[in-house]
């Protein structure tokens, strides 16, 4: 094979030829075969190069643009094809030596650039093909984000979404077409969001404003923002227990004994590389997990229904495993040769018996023996008084 990348990843705005470098023109005049959405292909003048629309869904056009290799093939893709763009989905398929990008302005750039916001302050996500909940995280008062959107009826939902977590008073600037002809802008409520005209391609420009419930950076997030049957860890002990588990980026969790999976959820919310697994025995519980991770906009949780240790056979390796309920001596056994060097484990116990038991582990493995008594302050008849929890006592090492 030549030297010479077969495929040319060229980003393209919607100013067309106007708006490509010179390198990005040349590819284009050499190119035995153009591929890209129809929109990009209507853009372009006269070209000597066949022309092949990408298909929908998007994996789809994998298989096509592959079976051209060999060929000179520009790809067009939106402004910066490796800013929420497909080239990265492409690349993974590549050797480095068969292709190159020529990107363009992103819909991010060309969004800052026209409302003046710092794009280096600023939260950026692609929602065309992702949940809404990914920006619950970043509703604040002053929060500015930007976000491309799927199309038009997709920034009606974003506006109603939005209103119903309690910042209708949410500024939406909607751009449409950046940098090209039929380039507008428009700014609504999203309380009153009104506009039934939206046309793709489409990105959104918010300025948070709104009542709404904020949640906290700190871990230990507020009980009330997990759907739960009574089974979590309450807010003080999981601040405790994800202290203790210690979060690092790029690291897997099993979190036995999901119950409302606040464990596993704060976890993940620690960085956006994190993953974990959560085993709950009890589907019902299971679908809470995923319904209270789906809210928080979490990704890379995997729930497993069924009974620990069964069901850890097979599990990625974990860097650090929670044990929240159901302790036993074959529990921690299994655990304990599942755990690589250096990876940590954090148990709480509840019971005489399970405290007994973490105390045999802790004299034989090491660690930390922490016994955690907490009392709240209670009405007393006309006056007040401590109402005290059940003691939990917690068992953190690292092998």
């Amino acid at each position: 094979m030549s030297e010479t990348p077969w495929l040319t990843i060229v980003g393209l705005g919607e100013d067309g030829p106007d708006g490509l470098s010179p390198a990005s023109l040349e590819a284009l005049a050499q190119a035995d075969i153009i591929m890209g959405a129809s929109r990009h292909l209507n853009l372009l003048p006269d070209l000597t190069g066949s022309k092949i629309t990408w298909p929908v869904p998007f994996a789809d056009g994998l298989p096509i643009l592959l079976s051209h290799r060999g060929s000179q093939v520009v790809m067009l893709a939106s402004g910066n094809p490796f800013w929420f763009g497909g080239g990265s989905v492409i690349t993974r398929y590549l050797k480095p030596k068969e292709w190159r990008a020529l990107p363009a302005p992103s819909a991010m750039s060309l969004a800052a650039a026209a409302l003046g916001w710092p794009l280096e302050r600023t939260q950026c996500f692609g929602l065309h093909a992702n949940p809404f909940a990914q920006l619950r995280p970043h509703l604040f008062p002053t929060s500015q984000i930007l976000a491309t959107m799927r199309d038009g009826a997709a920034v009606a939902d974003l506006a109603t979404w939005l209103a119903a977590k309690g910042f209708g008073a949410t500024q939406i600037h909607v751009m449409e077409a950046l940098g090209g002809l039929r380039q507008r802008i428009r700014k609504v409520s999203a309380e009153c969001f009104n506009l039934s005209d939206v046309a793709h391609p489409v990105c959104v420009g918010l300025e948070i404003v709104g009542t709404g419930s904020i949640v906290p950076l700190a871990s230990g997030r507020p009980d009330n923002l997990f759907q739960n049957d009574g089974q979590i860890t309450k807010r003080p002990i999981r601040a405790l227990t994800l202290s203790a588990l210690a979060p690092c980026p790029g690291e897997h969790l099993w979190d036995i004994g999901g119950g409302s999976g606040s464990i596993a959820i704060e976890w993940l919310m620690a960085h956006p590389t994190c993953i974990a697994t959560t085993i709950e025995i009890k589907p019902e519980r299971a679908a809470q997990i995923c319904e209270n991770a789906a809210q928080f906009g979490v990704e890379r949780l995997q729930v497993v229904i069924g009974s620990a240790p069964t069901v850890l056979e097979g599990l990625d390796v974990p860097n650090a495993v929670f044990i929240g309920g159901g302790i036993s001596h074959e529990l921690l056994k299994t655990v304990w040769n599942a755990l690589p060097s250096d990876a940590r484990l954090v148990a709480n116990a509840v019971t005489l018996e399970s405290e007994a038991l973490l105390s045999q582990w802790h004299h034989s493995k090491g660690g930390e023996l922490l016994r955690i008594e907490l009392a709240n302050a209670q009405p007393l008849g006309r006056k007040r008084g401590w109402s005290s929890t059940f003691p939990i006592v917690q068992w953190s090492v690292s092998k």
